[in-house]
């Protein structure tokens, strides 16, 4: 069963390639077959197997004997939840791109592709696979920003591959130097392997903080952390609208997740050195990408740029080194998963309509588009962090994590809180424009919301609200794996 939720997305590549031309329309209905069924088998197994310490469901067996790599593959807290939000996220992605019509045989295909190279990483226990998963997920999304983005695709796709790949390049340097020194790829032996090799030394210019460093290139760009972070706008201004959800919604998750299930664990004492410089360059991210984002005039733009202050909580939370900042960052990467998609999906709404982005030419779309309006709306308030809204369990949390922490100052918890009013800002300066007042020649006379783009946002509007009034919706989870992951650490 686990595997099958690894590898089912392969089964909509092969039938959406090997379609006849004549047939090459019935693309989106083996796409969203296999979606859904990976989508059930992962919330079901979610439901059945999701809870509790230590990884909850396994299957290993040897790949390549000669250098000790596995087929290994297992989930826990860590990765359950962030394996469902990916499998929804593409059903909607595929809903959403119900209209393509231009090569759909390989567009769909490249979303199966996606699909699978993602739910490989969150599943992968052994660092080999994992690259390999990870390495994978980089062909789709190229394909899909080069072939169906906008006027400057080919740049933003050949940047997105560049800055992503290069960061790859020094993850492998680190997964080789850890097997030379423990002879394992595998993740969980590792846990002992790896400190033990390393003697506790982690300080600065050791061995340990060298190869940390090598993981924190590949995983940053991933993230993105502010300075790794100019590819990301021209990604999501250029993509295709399933492409920017899928980028904003799981994609950037994969840098969190790495660092949570490598990093941290493995080499526990780099970490602790790196521990202030993390929660800086968080908190810069915050403020950064707030700030750049309160001065963009293309709406697509400044929602890119909230992504990366946003994640900036994320590693304020991992930077904090406690059960309660692990459990903040794994609550802002479901939170931001749910909302930012839910924006991403809005504006390619509204763009398919209007075809501008410029913020000035959307005026007064409550007037013409009240349901419109009040989804985009609810997301704004979500992504600002509003109580009784998922965005809020992440940024609290993450607050609250840095002010408990033993090595981050408390002027990280204050500029992590003068973050969350910048984006309450942005957002609101930005409905104010584009929301309310008078509507523009571009918005008067379009329609408004249809069923299927309905039938894409309510689901996540509705996970919204359930994960921001019922915390427990998602602590249940992920709460068994951040508190081990602590006491690995020793906080």
């Amino acid at each position: 069963m686990l595997s099958l939720i690894v590898f089912l997305p392969l089964v909509g590549v092969l039938l959406c390639a090997l379609l006849p031309k004549r047939f090459e329309l019935l693309a989106k209905y083996i796409a969203l077959t296999v979606t859904l069924a990976n989508f059930g088998l992962a919330a079901w197994m979610l439901v059945a197997h999701g809870r509790g310490e230590g990884i909850l469901l396994e299957k290993s067996f040897t790949w390549i004997p000669q250098l000790n790599i596995n087929y290994h593959i297992g989930l826990d807290g860590l990765s359950f939840p962030i394996l469902v939000l990916s499998t929804l996220l593409f059903v909607l992605a595929v809903i959403a791109s119900w209209r393509v019509d231009t090569k759909p045989r390989l567009y769909f295909s490249m979303l199966c592709l996606l699909s699978l190279g993602l739910n490989g990483v969150f599943a992968a226990l052994d660092l080999v696979l994992f690259y390999v998963f990870w390495e994978i997920v980089l062909v789709p999304m190229f394909f899909l920003i080069s072939q169906w983005g906008g006027v400057r695709r080919r740049y933003a796709a050949m940047k997105f591959f560049l800055y992503t790949f290069l960061g790859s390049v020094f993850m492998l340097v680190g997964i080789v130097a850890l097997y030379i020194l423990t002879g394992s790829f595998n993740m969980i032996e590792l846990q002992q392997l790896a400190p033990a090799a390393f003697g506790g030394d982690g300080n600065l210019w050791s061995v340990q903080w060298w190869i940390f460093l090598a993981f924190f290139l590949g995983v940053a760009v991933k993230i993105p952390i502010f300075p790794l972070h100019t590819w990301l706008p021209d990604a999501h201004v250029q993509a295709p609208t399933a492409a920017s959800v899928l980028l904003a919604g799981v994609m950037l998750k994969m840098g969190t997740y790495a660092f949570l299930r490598v990093l941290v664990p493995l080499m526990p004492d780099a970490f602790q050195v790196w521990q202030l410089a993390l929660g800086i360059l968080g908190v810069i991210s915050i403020l950064y990408g707030a700030i750049v984002a309160f001065a963009q005039t293309d709406i697509k733009k400044l929602v890119a740029y909230s992504s990366v202050s946003h994640m900036g909580f994320a590693m304020v939370g991992i930077a904090a080194g406690t059960a309660t900042g692990f459990n903040a960052a794994m609550a802002v990467n479901i939170s931001h998963g749910l909302t930012t998609s839910m924006l991403f999906f809005l504006v390619g709404m509204i763009y398919q309509r209007t075809k501008t982005l410029k913020i000035s030419e959307l005026s007064g779309i409550a007037v013409q588009m009240p349901r419109f309006a009040g989804f985009f709306c609810f997301a704004a308030f979500a992504s600002m962090g509003l109580p009784l809204l998922s965005g809020f369990v992440g940024e609290f949390l993450a607050v609250l994590a840095s002010w408990e922490s033993p090595v981050l100052p408390p002027i990280i918890t204050i500029l992590t809180g003068i973050g969350i009013l910048c984006g309450g800002a942005y957002m609101l300066w930005l409905l104010q424009r584009s929301i309310f007042g008078n509507p523009s020649a571009l918005v008067e006379g379009q329609k408004d919301l249809n069923l299927r783009e309905m039938l894409v946002l309510t689901p996540l509007a509705i996970l919204v609200v359930v994960m921001g009034v019922y915390w427990h919706s998602i602590l249940q989870f992920t709460d068994p794996f951040a508190t081990n992951l602590a006491r690995i650490f020793g906080a």
